[in-house]
């Protein structure tokens, strides 16, 4: 009998978590580990857990979608990382891509293709539900240096109004460490102030899902 595929359900609205969890529970292939409320609780369980996919909300209070996928991939790189949302803009979908998500969602999409999305990044593709297929364009030539996914992390905090020793807690690395990598993403995007990058942030989509905006 085949192992089933473990799921773990992230979205701090218990209706959304709970209607999905009783969707997958309909599919024998399928074991639902845990539904949870927060990005800071799945990357507390992870390792208890060892969910092969996470169902992750983008917008939630405390650690966002975005950045709870980034540190979750990089403590456990296996897992696979669907994202589930409501927005269906290019901007949420290609910043969701970028920080390690293996596929994207729509909350409106008809119950079985969630299950579609699941055997797709267990078999190693890359999922864009129907809505989100067409948002993908390719980005245009840009010849600065590219931010690592750790610095895109720190852009992130930084642009939310974290300081630098918030961030090194959040990360569990030395402010130093944040300090220095603060340097690199204002020399490669030609940035001189914290109110910059925030902008910089804003315009380019790196906000989008975190509830913060202009």
């Amino acid at each position: 009998m085949t192992t089933p595929i473990r799921v773990a359900i992230v979205d701090d609205h218990p209706m959304v978590a709970e209607g999905i969890e009783a969707i997958l529970e309909c599919y024998d292939d399928i074991s639902v580990v845990a539904t949870l409320s927060d990005g800071k609780e799945i990357i507390d369980r992870i390792d208890d857990l060892s969910p092969d996919v996470i169902l992750m909300d983008l917008n939630m209070p405390g650690l966002s979608g975005l950045s709870a996928t980034e540190m979750l991939l990089e403590r456990r790189p296996e897992t696979r990382i669907l994202i589930l949302s409501m927005h269906d803009s290019p901007e949420y979908i290609s910043t969701a891509l970028s920080h390690g998500a293996k596929g994207y969602v729509l909350k409106d999409v008809p119950t079985e293709e969630i299950k579609h999305a699941i055997d797709a990044v267990m078999s190693g593709q890359r999922y864009l539900c129907t809505g989100a297929q067409g948002s993908l364009e390719p980005p245009a030539s840009d010849t600065r240096e590219q931010l690592t996914n750790r610095e895109q992390t720190i852009l992130l905090q930084l642009a939310q109004g974290m300081s630098n020793k918030d961030v090194a807690n959040a990360l569990e690395i030395s402010v130093r460490t944040v300090e220095t990598h603060r340097k690199n993403i204002k020399r490669k995007l030609g940035i001189s102030s914290t109110a910059g990058l925030t902008r910089y942030a804003l315009e380019h989509g790196v906000l989008q899902g975190t509830g913060v905006n202009s």
